[in-house]
């Protein structure tokens, strides 16, 4: 892959429509779980749900919500994933917590996240947290669990995107099998938070590898803090970022149908236009990424030569 110089694509949302684009007819489960996450001194027992493909999983998928969410918010995008035949974990992380185990950095929540990597650091050992989680899952749920994928990719919206790029740094640094098998990020709308230097750190760090990181934001906001997260990636990514900015999308538009009131008021109202081109996007480039396909762009129907353009990076 051809990483010099950094760029965005920017999409004129009033040129793209959803034409083309049909998640590919599957029957698929949600089995709801939970995960323990050591927290300080105790364990914390989070919900989570997988979301079974009716085949073989092509690969894992780790889903992970934002700010003040839960799973459940971004089951529509779980369901078109798994649709395309990849095993969805979706956990619902704390936004608050004495203990500083959120999602969000409020001061220093790098031992939680440190945490949260570890499952996937250890995501290949059948006694490992995440293996175990999904056998417990299957068996309450009286099935047989799937075959557990060795590859995965990492997808997070809002300030989840700032947790999957800090645990793929860690995973850079601290589990070499399990990095081998990280084929790529997908960021949605990506949220730095307001204290701490998470994003930085991890940004800086994965610049120097070649792993993908592929971003579809929204126009900068209060609800994406003004856009901090496409332009820290803008920043500390010195290499093509071929991600795109919806130019009229909303920040729940990652959410689209599962969002709620809450997020619409403060928020915005998903456009289902532009909620269907992004998980057309998520579910393209996640079947790149596990193919090893580096043409990002190619064959996605959203995307015409007047319906967008190239800005340079820093």
């Amino acid at each position: 892959m051809n990483l010099r110089a950094s760029t965005l694509i920017l999409l004129t949302a009033g040129c793209l429509t959803a034409a083309g684009f049909t998640p590919a007819a599957a029957d698929t489960t949600r089995l709801p779980g939970s995960i323990d996450l050591p927290c300080a001194a105790r364990i914390l027992r989070q919900d989570a749900a997988w979301y079974l493909p009716s085949q073989i999983p092509r690969g894992l998928v780790w889903l992970q919500h934002g700010f003040a969410r839960a799973e459940t918010n971004v089951a529509g995008l779980a369901r078109t994933l798994a649709a395309a035949g990849y095993l969805v974990f979706t956990p619902s992380l704390p936004f608050l917590n004495l203990d500083g185990c959120t999602l969000q950095n409020l001061g220093d929540n790098t031992p939680f996240l440190d945490q949260v990597a570890r499952l996937f650091g250890t995501a290949t050992d059948p006694a490992g947290q995440l293996a175990t989680a999904l056998d417990a899952a299957a068996e309450r749920a009286g099935i047989t669990p799937p075959a557990h994928p060795q590859q995965f990719v990492f997808i997070g919206h809002s300030a989840g995107g700032e947790a999957v790029e800090y645990v793929a740094h860690r995973l850079h640094t601290s589990y070499p099998s399990a990095w081998a098998n990280l084929r790529g990020l997908i960021l949605l709308d990506p949220v730095k938070s307001l204290l701490g230097a998470n994003t930085d750190t991890a940004l800086a760090d994965l610049a120097s590898t070649e792993l993908p990181i592929l971003s579809v934001s929204g126009p900068p906001g209060p609800c994406n803090n003004f856009g901090s997260g496409t332009t820290a990636l803008q920043t500390h990514l010195h290499r093509p970022v071929l991600g795109v900015r919806l130019t009229t999308g909303e920040h729940t538009d990652a959410e689209g149908g599962t969002t709620d009131p809450l997020a619409e008021l403060f928020c915005g109202t998903p456009q289902p236009g532009n909620t269907s081109i992004l998980r057309e996007l998520t579910v393209g480039w996640a079947g790149r990424y596990f193919s090893g396909a580096t043409d990002y762009l190619t064959g996605t129907t959203a995307l015409t030569p007047a319906s967008f353009q190239i800005l340079a990076g820093t």
